[in-house]
């Protein structure tokens, strides 16, 4: 079980289902007892928990949870969460399909339905670029029957994730194209290559021996791993030395990944 607490969110993955309990202490905002007082009367409240339990009737069980912190007096209680599921039958897959649910109490978010990826060997969950739909769900009428739903329509279109993960997993990159990769992928993180405090070289280093190989799907997963983990050293555009950043909120998690699936996406129609 890992449990991390970032600056702008707190974070819990393992590789069994999460209970309540587990849930409840990352992020209680999906136990809010009721919406946040900046909610109108047509603002069907309904706690997120009762839409994970759904979920779970249903077979999708929770494996990772954060939710994002805020300095907003009286928010606490009710900011943006994220939680990804998978099918039973997904638990000892090497790669599983996942939903990724988002949610929050206080205006920022409807329900936000997402297809995933989890990769066990490095523990990264990825979104699934624009390849699956991606849903949401108004905070007004069945709300637990709309999220479910939502879960089974993206579930039929797990086949096309896995067959854009194929056919990665059968490109295989030369090292001017993985340096290539990796260079798209730094801009996507930090913008402007001159404020970039790392390099091609570093966010390609392999962080255990099995992802040494030169496919796309595995340079995708070690430049993933090491831009949303951080923790590598670097200089600043200042010249001062620094250690690289997780990333730390719900909305840039899920909008590097995504993009890095595109990128990785193209990768494999220009090598076409």
């Amino acid at each position: 079980m890992l449990a991390s607490k970032f600056g702008s969110f707190t974070k819990m993955d393992q590789g069994i289902p999460l209970t309540n309990e587990q849930l409840f202490r990352v992020a209680p905002s999906i136990f809010a007892e009721e919406k946040h007082g900046s909610r109108s009367e047509r603002y069907t409240y309904i706690p997120t928990i009762e839409v994970v339990d759904g979920l779970r009737s249903e077979g999708f069980l929770p494996f990772s949870v954060c939710q994002s912190k805020t300095r907003i007096e009286g928010k606490a209680e009710f900011t943006k969460h994220m939680i990804r599921l998978r099918q039973q039958d997904q638990i000892l897959a090497h790669e599983a399909n996942e939903i990724i649910l988002i949610n929050s109490h206080d205006g920022t978010s409807s329900y936000q339905m997402l297809a995933g990826m989890f990769r066990f060997v490095c523990q990264n969950g990825m979104v699934t670029g624009d390849k699956v739909e991606d849903i949401r769900v108004q905070h007004r009428g069945n709300i637990v029957d709309n999220v479910i739903n939502a879960a089974y329509t993206i579930v039929d279109q797990f086949q096309i994730a896995n067959e854009s993960m194929a056919a990665m997993k059968q490109t295989q990159l030369s090292l001017p194209e993985q340096e290539a990769f990796a260079k798209a992928s730094l801009e996507l993180k930090y913008g402007d290559p001159e404020k970039q405090p790392i390099t091609t070289k570093q966010i390609l280093l392999p962080r255990r021996f099995d992802d040494g190989k030169g496919d796309l799907w595995t340079k995708f997963n070690v430049v993933q791993e090491n831009l949303m983990r951080g923790g590598q050293r670097g200089r600043a555009s200042s010249g001062k030395r620094i250690t690289t950043r997780p990333v730390q909120s719900i909305d840039k998690n899920v909008q590097l990944n995504r993009a890095l699936w595109i990128l990785a996406d193209e990768m494999v129609k220009l090598k076409a």
